[in-house]
């Protein structure tokens, strides 16, 4: 290798690393839904790992994972590859069933950074805006899921400020806006936007020193999907895939709006206590979970 061995979660690259290894985890965005190539997805890390000479690239993402199966699935493949770079984006699934928990997110972000940075991998992470912004869901509906989705963004935040992460912001409202991103779902970047996802977290990573080739163009080889397909897709399949990533929470969902429209200063105290217990039990010092007991934490409304 250029470099005899990965860089430290936190610390500048005295130079570009080539032959480097890069695990991608997460979900269907990291899978590359939205940018359809022959045979399946690509993505945006795809083509980040593309446009990088000699980098080594395993992606192991999965549409519909949750942080449970980031923790104990994809973690432990992630860490016997033992990449220098590691790519974590995940938690937009956790916020559409019923058993969300601030609690168990928090602690297995906690425990799969905690792990990849162990070996000496440089994590590279993102916040990421609610499905029922993006869905258009009227507001009582998707109050809960944004509140959900802020209180994810405010974990990931802190602990990739704590494990030295390279950190892109993908909650604001100019990348929401723009349509001209996103895939005919409304939920998944078409492939401008993948590209530029790419593109951007080049530019984070070139500033560390671990992105040594150009950034992957930021024009997309197809056109973007035309309103008119992006509404037939809202009305013919929206709904269905909305039920099959949400399972359990429909029913919950519609009870949530019901409290939404009476008491949402209430929940919005609720949701802002059980991020201060989540934070504050994956605080530094304390003992961090085992990937054995991940999902032993009690359910928190």
């Amino acid at each position: 290798m250029t470099a005899a061995a990965p860089a430290l979660a936190g610390e500048a690259v005295e130079r570009p690393l080539r032959d480097l290894r890069f695990a991608a985890l997460g979900d269907s965005l990291t899978e590359g839904v939205g940018d359809p190539v022959a045979g399946g997805w690509r993505g945006w890390a795809a083509l980040l790992a593309g446009h990088q000479p000699g980098w080594e690239f395993r992606n192991f993402a999965a549409s519909g994972a949750l942080t449970l199966d980031v923790a104990e699935q994809q973690a432990p493949m992630a860490r016997e590859f033992a990449p220098h770079l590691a790519s974590v984006v995940v938690g937009v699934n956790d916020t559409l069933r019923r058993s969300f928990d601030i609690h168990r997110v928090a602690v297995r972000l906690d425990a799969v950074y905690g792990g990849l940075t162990g070996q000496g991998a440089v994590l590279l992470t993102a916040c990421l805006p609610d499905p029922g912004a993006m869905l258009g869901l009227p507001g009582p509906l998707a109050r809960p899921l944004a509140r959900r989705q802020r209180a994810v963004n405010a974990v990931v935040h802190t602990l990739s400020a704590r494990y030295g992460a390279v950190h892109l912001h993908l909650a604001d409202p100019a990348w929401v806006e723009d349509r001209a991103l996103w895939s005919a779902d409304r939920l998944h970047p078409g492939e401008r936007g993948h590209r530029l996802i790419a593109a951007r977290c080049h530019a984070l990573l070139a500033e560390r020193g671990l992105a040594p080739g150009a950034p992957p163009p930021v024009e997309p080889e197809q056109p973007p999907p035309s309103a008119a397909a992006s509404l037939f897709w809202l009305a013919t399949s929206g709904t269905a895939w909305l039920a099959r990533r949400s399972t359990d929470l429909l029913p919950q969902l519609l009870r949530l709006a019901g409290e939404e429209l009476r008491h949402a200063a209430r929940l919005d105290v609720r949701a802002a206590e059980a991020l201060t217990s989540a934070l504050a039990a994956v605080s530094p010092g304390q003992s961090r979970p085992t990937g054995a007991n991940l999902s032993g934490m009690p359910t928190v409304a």
